[in-house]
């Protein structure tokens, strides 16, 4: 139990640090808004990457990555999750890149609840009342916001997906946090290289041909990626699937301001209606994990 109890407190530690590190990131993207959202991506990638290796080669755990590419199956998985997090760094820094922070905000104000119906459908964690309201009213306040404006949010629905599945997938590598990350931007690396490479070749690379801090920027996007996504595997790893959604609307709640009181973001009475039911979502889903995790320390103490 008392090992239970500190893979509770350093998983909820490593969570609460990584979606409030995420929830203040638009502010360093708004940065680089001079530059493509792929490119920013790419760089994200290679220089994660780099930034890893070394990490890996001071702790002595590069034997871990070479075992980790030679087993196929859990090469594979991280090659799809690799993909899956590459998808959703995109998705997220057009979203800043384009002023559209208000429906990533959404996105990740679903997300918790997306990985409810993940851990339902691919890991046979059972849904309660009070958890399946909590969806019902998350799906009301997206067909709310689909209805009044006349199309569906994808950006926001497209977030939540990638980062859930991306999560579930991660849980069930076998990977290590660390190495299991490394391993990821080893793999789409040559992709992000080659399309860097023809960028330059057609002279549309903003690395190298602007003002040195757009460079530094893109540089430290390395930093920026890694610490966040290393805290959040370390979490998941940790913790059950629907506990780190407990933790998962720190970000958006960041998000969410910054878009309206920073960026100026529109925020229209429809938008209102949408934020409101899910956040009465959250707030059940909130209340039932609550009352779960006191149940099961009750559970422990008589043990």
């Amino acid at each position: 139990m008392k090992d239970d109890d500190r893979d509770m407190k350093v998983g909820s530690a490593y969570a609460a640090g990584a979606f409030l590190f995420w929830g203040a990131s638009p502010l360093y993207f708004k940065l680089l808004r001079t530059v493509g959202a792929f490119e920013i991506l790419v760089h994200r990638v290679l220089w994660s990457c780099v930034l890893l290796v070394g990490i890996v080669v001071v702790l002595g755990q590069f034997r871990l990555v070479w075992d980790t590419l030679k087993d196929r199956r859990v090469a594979g998985t991280l090659l799809l999750s690799a993909f899956l997090i590459a998808a959703n760094w995109f998705l997220y820094i057009y979203s800043i890149v384009a002023d559209r922070v208000i429906e990533s905000s959404l996105g990740y104000y679903i997300n918790p609840l997306v990985n409810v119906l993940l851990g339902l459908v691919f890991l046979g964690e059972r849904l309660n009342r009070r958890q399946w309201a909590a969806v019902v009213l998350a799906a009301l306040g997206v067909s709310w916001l689909t209805y009044s404006t006349g199309q569906l949010s994808w950006l926001s629905l497209s977030l939540a997906g990638t980062f859930g599945f991306y999560g579930l997938i991660r849980k069930t590598s076998g990977a290590g946090a660390l190495v299991g990350l490394l391993v990821e931007t080893l793999l789409i690396s040559p992709f992000a290289l080659g399309y860097l490479i023809y960028l330059g070749h057609r002279g549309e690379a903003a690395f190298l041909s602007g003002p040195w801090t757009i460079d530094l920027w893109l540089v430290l996007t390395g930093v920026v990626t890694t610490l966040p996504l290393l805290w959040f595997t370390g979490a998941a790893r940790r913790l059950n699937l629907s506990t780190v959604g407990f933790f998962q609307y720190i970000a958006p709640t960041c998000m969410f301001f910054l878009s309206v009181l920073v960026f100026r973001e529109p925020f229209t009475r429809d938008h209102l209606v949408t934020f409101a039911l899910i956040w009465l979502g959250l707030i059940v889903y909130t209340v039932d994990s609550l009352m779960r995790i006191r149940q099961a320390r009750r559970l422990s103490s008589q043990t």
